[in-house]
């Protein structure tokens, strides 16, 4: 299926909230819809042309029918690409069966339902379709992602090979999936995604960078330095370079380094979300001030990644701190809840929370928020002391991550 680059370059959709132009789980639903729109039309010519030919056209009720039915898979598809998965799922369910391109209608409600965590319905429209022979790379991709999303990694792992055995030079393919294993914090899985990348695909700075971000998270930042350092030296002065370099510095607490790369990158003109994210969070780290150039550089580039992807819990938190610590209580508060909202496990939000509402004056809510934070903190410590190999140290580097997290916001 032919992609829309422009599409591609909206978004949360997501995602990677770890990688600039890596697009998570949602990001596939823009990236799919205008093609899926052209086999639509083009559906919808053959099937005129056939009942012409044929010489019996069908009656009122059947055009009626008919029309309505493309009228639900064409609103379905217009919500899918502006990110409103939740409200496509009932078009899309109506317009099922009933429209020349079955196939449309299955992939952009497998899309939604895994756009919204459903993945076990996601799963079976999307093994339906493989089923009746439409298991190309885009139907494996999905399938993966949805079985990451369901806890069964064997099955994701399978269906990422499928697809790369017909796509093997597909950068996206791997890009995604690994993505996807990030969000779900399945690390291990994640570093065997990009592994079978890199063996087709030994040159992409993209999937080294992946591939240090999972070292990173499972606490195995020597191992990640020198694939940080491949990246940047196989795009040299690419966003990706940029923000390995800006990464790599602020995972080993080089805090004026990771600032210079990040404000180098900006001036280039590579004011993505991520790496903005990692500018404003760099900033927050040095101890800046309200009141000082740094602290309104900061608020800038967080209120820029936010408005540019308010579905990256990680900008929101960053923001949520700074207006913590500049006295905005009540906008903070608001970005907070909303970070909440896409990724309720993270303990730094409660941590921040818990301060907003105390100082806002409402004791019960901030209690409230310490109250998931002990048991987030309690859950947390039974995975690590629970979890085998590499799931125990990615739990317990993802801890120290949220730690520090916190610790900007007094």
């Amino acid at each position: 299926m032919e992609v829309n680059s422009v599409a591609y370059e909206k978004r949360r959709a997501a995602s990677s909230r770890h990688c600039i132009a890596v697009i998570s789980t949602l990001m596939l639903a823009l990236f799919q819809c205008a093609a899926i729109h052209a086999q639509v039309a083009s559906g919808r010519s053959q099937l005129s042309t056939n009942q012409n030919q044929a010489g019996s056209p069908p009656e009122n009720g059947g055009l009626s029918s008919q029309s309505e039915a493309d009228a639900e898979l064409q609103t379905g598809t217009t919500l899918t690409r502006k990110g409103s998965f939740r409200e496509a799922i009932p078009h899309l369910l109506a317009a099922r069966r009933q429209v020349a391109n079955e196939y449309a209608t299955n992939f952009n409600l497998a899309l939604c339902y895994v756009a919204t965590s459903q993945f076990r319905p996601a799963i079976d429209v999307l093994s339906g379709l493989s089923r009746r022979g439409h298991d190309g790379v885009d139907v494996e991709n999905l399938l993966a992602q949805a079985y990451i999303g369901n806890a069964q990694p064997q099955e994701a792992l399978a269906s990422l090979q499928k697809a790369a055995t017909l796509s093997p030079q597909n950068e996206k393919l791997y890009a995604f999936v690994a993505d996807s294993c990030m969000d779900h914090r399945d690390y291990g899985l994640g570093l065997k995604v990009v592994d079978i990348g890199l063996r087709n695909l030994p040159q992409s700075a993209r999937l080294h960078y992946e591939r240090a971000m999972f070292l990173t998270v499972l606490d195995q930042l020597d191992e990640a330095k020198p694939q940080f350092e491949l990246a940047v030296k196989l795009a040299p002065e690419s966003e990706i370079a940029y923000l390995a370099a800006t990464q790599q510095a602020l995972f080993e607490g080089e805090v004026p380094e990771a600032i210079h790369s990040a404000r180098e990158a900006v001036k280039r003109g590579y004011d993505n979300p991520a790496l903005l994210t990692v500018l404003g969070t760099a900033l927050i780290r040095s101890g800046v001030r309200p009141g000082q150039p740094e602290f309104a550089e900061a608020q800038t580039a967080l209120e820029k990644a936010v408005a540019q992807r308010p579905n990256d819990p990680a900008s929101q938190i960053a923001l949520g701190g700074l207006y913590l610590t500049a006295g905005r209580l009540e906008d903070a508060i608001t970005h907070l809840q909303m970070a909440r909202q896409l990724e309720p496990g993270r303990p730094s939000i409660y941590a921040n929370l818990a301060k907003a509402y105390q100082r806002h004056g409402d004791p019960q809510q901030a209690q409230e928020a310490l109250a998931v934070l002990e048991k987030l903190n309690r859950e947390q410590a039974d995975r690590i002391s629970s979890a085998p190999g590499d799931r125990k140290m990615g739990y317990a580097g993802r801890g120290a991550t949220e730690e520090e997290a916190a610790q900007p916001h007094p």
